[in-house]
């Protein structure tokens, strides 16, 4: 099987899953359209109010999308399709690679319904606004594709759900998804800075006011990124062996 027929075969089988449309692309809908609906001439500080929670939506939809796939790696391990797949000459790479561009392929699906759904209740951003958002966000999550490889390597298929739904909710919690932070000042608010959920936010800050994204962001990413690759590589050869 080639590398292209595999990504195929992966983004088909995503596309399939139901769970995709309900919570992973239908839920920060729902919320989206059930909040702003009935404030499209609200303003949060000096921004209206379906953009402000546009971009808070596309944040929480993006690390929903991007580790969603992960469940299906616990699957794929305890239903005997990732030692199938280890005695093809399908190389390792291949197969990480294909899980990973699929993660952000839904993310990206995620991000274009949200930019739709704040269209329709009057977001008007130029062009190249639309453009840096989507990417900030798209870099911004590549620390949570890469915990979700490692989560579905590591976790059983039973608990692999609400670890993840638990960790994208404690991360919008102290990103500030929400609406609101938990701390401006001290200990607490340098733990959230440590976060790639609290300057993925700000990144739709940055867009929305034509600003830049700090370097304190891209440095947080990266460190996140150095950091969780090497677990992830352990964590794939410790499946690979126990496959």
């Amino acid at each position: 099987m080639s590398g292209s027929t595999h990504l195929r075969y992966e983004i088909l089988r995503t596309l399939r899953n139901p769970i995709l449309y309900t919570i992973t692309l239908g839920l920060p809908l729902v919320l989206f359209y059930g909040v702003a609906s009935g404030q499209r001439h609200v303003t949060h500080d000096g921004t209206s109010f379906p953009l402000y929670f546009m971009t808070a939506m596309a944040v929480y939809g993006a690390m929903f999308a991007v580790t969603a796939p992960g469940a299906r790696i616990a699957r794929d391990r305890a239903t005997g399709w990732t030692r199938q797949m280890m005695i093809t000459p399908l190389q390792a790479r291949t197969e990480v690679t294909s899980k990973v561009l699929t993660m952000y392929l839904m993310a990206l699906l995620s991000l274009v319904l949200l930019f739709l759904a704040g269209a329709s209740l009057g977001v008007r951003l130029g062009a190249t606004q639309w453009l840096k958002l989507t990417g900030l966000l798209l870099i911004g999550v590549a620390p949570l594709a890469v915990l979700a490889l490692i989560l579905g390597y590591l976790l059983p298929v039973d608990a692999l759900t609400p670890a993840v739904g638990g960790v994208v909710i404690l991360l919008a919690l102290f990103g500030g998804v929400y609406g609101f932070q938990l701390a401006s000042s001290g200990p607490l608010f340098e733990v959230m800075k440590g976060l790639p959920s609290y300057w993925l936010v700000l990144a739709g800050d940055a867009t929305v006011n034509r600003g830049n994204w700090p370097a304190q962001a891209w440095i947080t990413i990266a460190i996140w990124v150095v950091v969780l690759v090497p677990v992830a590589v352990v964590a794939f050869r410790r499946s690979a062996r126990t496959a």
